[in-house]
């Protein structure tokens, strides 16, 4: 692994996730290794406090979700505002992908990030400088 990492939704929910027991432990392992000069976006956030709270088959209490949530933006936070939503378009209708995953790819470029870690993208993929990885692969 090389470059500052970007963590998806999916590696910040594991975290959580009491009924996926060794994907916890991969996401703890993850998030220990990577350590604070991580990255996320406000998408990431939202995301998160969303899947914590309302999609997982033990869901966490609001009032838990947010402390995560505050803990987790302590991490470099990139915004997503209007010129990376607009990228994010063309990067979607440039590389046929959801507005929301383009908008992650976005992010971790602005965010100087070389590899984005996720579950979501083909591992190995990658966006000019940007690697897409799987911490979650053989698990």
């Amino acid at each position: 692994m090389s470059g500052r990492a970007f963590l998806d939704t999916n590696v910040l929910v594991y975290l959580f996730d009491q009924d996926s027991p060794e994907k916890q432990r991969r996401a703890c392992a993850v998030l220990e290794a990577e350590g604070s000069s991580a990255a996320v976006s406000t998408q990431v956030l939202q995301e998160f406090y969303v899947t914590v709270t309302r999609k997982l088959g033990h869901p966490m209490s609001e009032r838990d979700a947010e402390a995560a949530a505050r803990e987790l933006a302590e991490l470099e936070v990139v915004s997503v505002d209007g010129p990376l939503v607009l990228s994010g378009i063309a990067r979607s209708r440039g590389d046929r992908l959801s507005l929301w995953d383009a908008l992650i790819v976005e992010a971790a470029l602005q965010g100087g990030c070389g590899r984005l870690l996720t579950e979501d993208l083909q591992e190995g993929r990658r966006f000019g400088t940007l690697r897409v990885e799987n911490p979650f692969s053989g698990s």
